[in-house]
């Protein structure tokens, strides 16, 4: 790849930015200052410095974030706040997406990422990869939503939902329970709970397939995956 496009998706500002670098010298591949942002590397291969910090080229990213309430899933908006807004300061320079998206008032576990393949891996409907959710109920919760989840909710607009698990955490005036879909449809655990006369008080997302939101992550922050924590998410995909 040219270096200038290296650089520049490496953090080191746009493509003015990166030739002004470059004009100083402060960039060296392999030992040799390189003044040209035309002349093509292999990150791989090639050693390249800005002056003595060492450019750590990474194809694509892939974050977990613990997102608040009050954010929506898209990577930009002129009006409202975006999941991308909370990343910019550290990735903005990376072209970063959600994979699929969460309610403006749900909270929990999102992925952002710039690889596509990986993305349409989880959010492929045929994949069915599971998703956990942690919701606040109106009202109890009993044997019988148990049961109507299991044989799958027909919504107002007639679709007829997948089977899903629901486990009751503490039934009550707010109940507690754990949905796990394996599939996302618009609003869905909020529909699901509305044609069995009940209201989502509280939701958020805790696993995408194996892959468990990290607890030490405050509301807002975030991290990159691991290797191992990539392979999770979509363990549960079918092929």
């Amino acid at each position: 790849m040219r270096l200038d496009k290296l650089l520049s998706e490496s953090g080191y500002g746009s493509r003015k930015d990166v030739k002004k670098v470059l004009k100083k010298g402060r960039i060296t591949v392999d030992g040799h200052v390189v003044k040209d942002g035309k002349v093509k590397v292999d990150p791989s291969r090639q050693t390249i410095f800005n002056g003595n910090t060492c450019v750590k080229y990474q194809q694509h990213v892939y974050l977990m974030l613990n997102k608040p309430s009050g954010v929506i899933s898209a990577t930009e908006d002129p009006k409202q706040q975006t999941v991308i807004d909370l990343i910019a300061a550290e990735w903005g320079h990376k072209k970063m997406f959600p994979i699929g998206r969460l309610d403006k008032d749900t909270t929990g576990l999102l992925l952002l990422t710039t690889d596509g393949t990986y993305a349409h891996a989880l959010m492929a409907p045929k994949r069915h990869v599971a998703k956990r959710y942690r919701a606040v109920i109106a009202g109890e919760v009993g044997e019988n939503e148990r049961k109507q989840f299991a044989e799958g909710i027909l919504l107002g607009d007639g679709y007829m939902t997948r089977p899903s698990s629901l486990s009751i955490i503490e039934s009550g005036p707010k109940s507690v329970i754990e949905l796990v879909l394996t599939e996302g449809k618009f609003h869905q655990v909020k529909r699901m709970f509305a044609a069995c006369g009940k209201q989502v008080i509280a939701l958020e997302r805790t696993h995408i397939g194996e892959l468990a939101l990290d607890l030490a992550l405050a509301s807002g922050a975030y991290r990159e995956l691991t290797e191992e924590e990539k392979h999770l998410a979509v363990s549960s995909a079918k092929t």
